[in-house]
């Protein structure tokens, strides 16, 4: 909400910071991609309505990916900690239908929110799989999700930029005063048709 409603200041900066913007969008994304239990929602559309609908969908894909690998190699290091067997016997029972550790599992039990990625990950670790089998089976499903929520976040952008700009001619015309939208957050406006 923050960056939609100040997106002129937000676009400002990150122009201040040149192309090192898409890095560090990336490494941003990646860092909170691989942290447990982590949603990347947020930081998904935001990147959408920073960057637009096609630049911020790749800022997502290439976090996804750093992220992938981030997460494998931290969770190498605290696989230790996991009790894959408990854990399993509490997943869903159509999670268990596959062979743990399988590209399926692997792809089948990210789809649980919340903490699906940190099991997968976990998992994948403990049993040492190919990194590989880790960056595409996080990508299979993150990807997807990230690229529409990175679309989705520049309509709303553009939504809420077009009943900005249809509030202002409205008020314009019937001299009526409203915040400038660079210094205040909008008011609920009524809706104009015309």
């Amino acid at each position: 909400a923050l960056v939609v409603t100040k997106k002129p200041e937000v676009e400002h900066l990150l122009g201040a910071l040149g192309i090192s913007r898409y890095p560090l969008a990336i490494l941003i994304f990646a860092v909170v991609a691989s942290a447990p239990f982590s949603v990347t929602d947020a930081l998904a559309i935001m990147n959408g309505v920073l960057f637009g609908p096609w630049i911020g969908s790749l800022v997502n894909a290439a976090g996804i990916v750093v992220a992938a690998v981030i997460g494998y190699v931290v969770a190498l290091r605290t696989s230790k900690l996991l009790d894959i067997e408990s854990t399993v016997k509490r997943l869903p029972n159509w999670v268990r239908h596959f062979k743990i550790g399988s590209p399926m599992f692997l792809i089948v039990v990210r789809i649980i929110p919340g903490l699906g990625g940190t099991i997968a990950t976990q998992t994948a670790a403990a049993l040492r799989v190919p990194i590989w089998r880790q960056i595409y089976t996080m990508s299979a499903i993150a990807i997807p999700i990230c690229t529409a929520l990175a679309i989705g976040g520049d309509v709303l952008a553009n939504y809420i930029d077009a009943r900005w700009e249809q509030a202002s001619a409205y008020a314009e015309r019937h001299h009526v005063h409203f915040p400038h939208r660079h210094h205040a957050t909008p008011s609920p406006l009524p809706v104009v048709t015309p």
